[in-house]
């Protein structure tokens, strides 16, 4: 969708409700508060644009530079969407739960339960835990004749995911020998790690993951590309999303960077005691979307210590909403419970379908006041409701507004996002794009499980002490 000069309109970023104006002086945010921060958030601007395409910081170019791949995963997302009925993720945290939002947000909302006609792609899967049940039921529905397993990691030792190649893989292997390479693509690094290893011996399609794009922030490269592509979404107005949005970062201005000045309200929100961030998207399309932001959030944020080293415990725990759903479960604690949280609502202007709500049970006021309307409006009025709720109750909260969920307002949106997380890690002063706490558990895993060079981290656990019985019940 555009206007009438062809161009789609940007996603906004309302923030009045953050403001003194509007929840009171007690809790909300004043403008002397806000313009207090506008030299950290100008340093913090200036790192994050000097600091482009360097280091872990290779995703803020992923709009420009990949012409050839793009040319590459559209034309093997043809071949795939022509032979296979089943196109399975197997991935876990960035690698997974970002192909997933934008395959909640692009495509039919039914879309495993279309016929294949109807759908125009394969089924989609994401295989992001290892739970033993969920591996065998996803075996019971999978027609492996049929099926394309695209295995991503960039490191090629994620356990979680090796485990899930090496099980498939004997599968495709005792059933199609040497041709079990037609039904794996692989995604991880050019050059380091264990599968580009394995990649190169079987003889896999492989795609690479670009350096500095770390896993929270690789939807935008192959890792997310790929699987959006095999679905028919069109990825280079994902990326022409990104780019608009990015082009809205290069100054360092409240009025006209809507992340930078997202970014200072949260850091003045984190100093008055808000370390709570809940995502509320009112649209079932941007459910996932929440999940997303979660880690790249709370993975991004949550740090020990700083970049000088002393102990700070950074970090604002994120929670993810659905409206109206969470209305009628955790609306009640938003509203009337500890002043700690920020909501942050993401609309939508104009939905894809309209579903007018039909006449009836006229002899009941209370219901047949629905009739006539759509459910368009019932969804917009509820979040008006609830917005205006917390308002009222002094809450902090925002809202991002989209025209529509396309392509590439979904491009806008998660840039706006990864940029939001760069500017708040570089006021908070953290390494924004490690997760030290992540490694502790993934090399303890290791431990557990006899991986060689793992013996010291096997004992250490292993010297832990003894649970006590009195402690159990």
């Amino acid at each position: 969708m555009a206007n009438a000069k062809g161009k789609t309109p940007d996603i906004k970023f309302d923030f009045n409700n953050m403001m003194a104006d509007f929840i009171g002086a007690e809790q909300g945010i004043t403008d002397a508060e806000l313009n207090k921060t506008r030299n950290l958030a100008i340093a913090a601007h200036s790192n994050v644009r000097l600091n482009r395409g360097t280091g872990m910081m290779g995703w803020t170019e992923l709009p420009y530079n990949q012409a050839d791949v793009v040319s590459d995963i559209i034309a093997t997302a043809k071949i795939v969407r022509r032979n296979a009925d089943a196109f399975v993720v197997l991935g876990i945290g960035g690698s997974a739960l970002g192909p997933m939002a934008v395959f909640q947000a692009l495509c039919h909302l039914r879309h495993n339960e279309l016929s294949k006609r109807q759908r125009k792609a394969p089924k989609f899967y994401v295989e992001d835990n290892v739970d033993p049940e969920r591996m065998a039921s996803l075996l019971d529905v999978l027609d492996l004749d049929k099926t394309v397993f695209n295995v991503i990691t960039k490191s090629g030792s994620t356990s979680e995911t090796m485990s899930q190649y090496l099980i498939i893989m004997k599968m495709l292997k005792e059933r199609y020998g040497d041709k079990a390479r037609e039904h794996i693509i692989a995604t991880t690094d050019k050059e380091k790690g264990n599968l580009i290893k394995i990649a190169k011996a079987e003889g896999l399609k492989t795609f690479y993951i670009p350096d500095g794009v770390g896993g929270r922030f690789s939807e935008l490269c192959p890792v997310g590309l790929l699987p959006a592509a095999v679905l028919g979404i069109d990825i280079k107005e994902l990326l022409k999303g990104a780019a608009a949005m990015d082009k809205r970062m290069r100054k360092s201005d409240f009025k006209t960077n809507p992340a930078l000045v997202a970014a200072a309200l949260q850091y003045v929100a984190i100093n008055k005691g808000k370390n709570i961030s809940v995502m509320m998207p009112y649209a079932d399309s941007l459910k996932l979307m929440a999940d997303w932001y979660c880690q790249l959030w709370g993975e991004s944020l949550g740090k020990s210590v700083d970049l000088n080293g002393r102990e700070v415990f950074a970090g604002q725990t994120p929670v993810k909403a659905l409206g109206v759903t969470d209305q009628h479960s955790q609306i009640q604690l938003y509203t009337e419970g500890p002043f700690d949280k920020v909501i942050t609502f993401i609309s939508v202007e104009k939905y894809r379908n309209e579903v007018v709500i039909s006449d009836g049970a006229e002899e009941y006021p209370s219901v047949s006041f629905l009739s006539g309307h759509t459910l368009n409006e019932l969804i917009s009025a509820e979040m008006e409701a609830t917005e205006y709720a917390l308002t009222k109750k002094h809450r902090l909260n925002s809202r991002i507004v989209l025209p529509f969920v396309n392509a590439h307002t979904i491009g806008q949106l998660m840039m706006f996002f990864m940029f939001q997380t760069s500017y708040l890690g570089a006021m908070l002063n953290i390494n924004t794009f490690n997760q030290p706490g992540v490694e502790e558990g993934k090399n303890a895993t290791y431990a557990l499980l006899g991986r060689a060079g793992y013996e010291e981290k096997k004992a250490e656990i292993a010297a832990k002490p003894a649970k006590k019985e009195q402690y159990i019940v």
